[in-house]
């Protein structure tokens, strides 16, 4: 079993920063790929960043220049860092990790992150 718990979302103004986090525990094989996605109400879930076992990012075009993915592989965490953010980047903001040992995805709960004035 794996967990993925996510934390830091909240709201903030236009322009504002926020920093997610996502810790993984459990029984983990190798982790090919450990990301975020997001979804905001009427929408189909959506890839936000994510990161590749050679290390590359890739993003939505949406936020590149704004968002940073970042993973310390020893604590097993994946980070979010958002700058800039706009009222359209509301939605709930999940974790996922893909484990290519064992062939399984797996997601957080989620962390809503409301950007408003």
């Amino acid at each position: 079993q794996v967990q993925l718990v996510e934390s830091g979302g909240g709201l903030v103004q236009p322009g504002g920063s926020l920093r997610l986090s996502c810790v993984a525990s459990g029984r983990i094989f190798s982790i090919y790929r450990m990301g975020w996605y997001r979804q905001a109400p009427g929408s189909q879930r959506e890839l936000v960043a994510r990161l590749i076992s050679d290390g590359n990012p890739n993003y939505a075009d949406s936020v590149k220049g704004r968002f940073t993915i970042s993973r310390d592989n020893a604590k097993n965490t994946v980070y979010l860092s958002m700058k800039n953010l706009e009222p359209e980047d509301t939605a709930v903001y999940y974790c996922n990790l893909y484990d290519d040992v064992v062939v399984t995805e797996y997601w957080g709960q989620g962390t809503q992150v409301t950007v408003s004035s």
